[in-house]
């Protein structure tokens, strides 16, 4: 299947919904725990969670078809029949998930937005992450990698800021080392063959 054949075919069944509620049954026909990933770039990360947790359900919004075509490529190589995809903003979609549904959230190396003028538009801002607080259940985690380290900085100080979220840390080297479960993906290996330090975040919903 070409291209052009699986946004034609294999797209239409794995979207979300254009508009109304969404819920685990709606869009996995039961209830489970559901994953969110915002910004899915290749889907190489959501491939990978979805293949190892199959009775879980993956959703994964991204913007650009470059992206959505490799998501699609996972999907049938992978025979995945526990994700679902949107392409467009990834706040659309998470805003008519039910309260405390998500067991996890993905965001994995952001647009920086770098200027300072232009910070108001980065992903790691409270109107966001009071969505994405939201959305979480109890114990939820949220998972946020980047190689910026204006991003690094920034993200810090914005949750620290924040009571509703735990940063899981003991040790700095504990941000600087992949979890288990937290694939590579082609992004990050380019990052680190340009030089660049790449940090993993991890946050509990309190």
């Amino acid at each position: 299947m070409g291209q052009a054949e699986l946004v034609e075919k294999l797209l239409p069944e794995v979207s979300v919904p254009e508009e109304g509620p969404l819920s685990s049954t709606l869009l996995f026909g039961d209830d489970r725990p559901l994953h969110f990933e915002i910004g899915f770039g290749s889907g190489e990360h959501l491939g990978y969670r979805a293949d190892m947790l199959p009775d879980h359900g993956f959703i994964g919004a991204e913007p650009f078809i470059n992206g959505v075509v490799g998501a699609l490529n996972q999907i049938r190589d992978k025979r995945l029949t526990n994700v679902r995809l949107h392409m467009g903003d990834a706040l659309d979609v998470l805003e008519r998930l039910p309260d405390a549904s998500l067991r996890f959230v993905y965001l994995l190396h952001p647009d920086p937005w770098p200027k300072a003028r232009h910070a108001k538009r980065r992903m790691v801002n409270h109107g966001p992450l009071d969505l994405i607080a939201a959305k979480l259940q109890p114990g939820g985690e949220f998972r946020l990698g980047t190689d910026d380290p204006v991003y690094c900085r920034w993200s810090m100080m914005i949750m620290r800021q924040r009571s509703d979220f735990r940063w899981l840390v003991e040790k700095a080297s504990d941000f600087l080392t992949r979890p288990g479960g937290w694939p590579e993906t082609r992004y990050e290996a380019k990052a680190r063959r340009k030089g660049h330090e790449v940090w993993y975040f991890r946050y509990q919903r309190v």
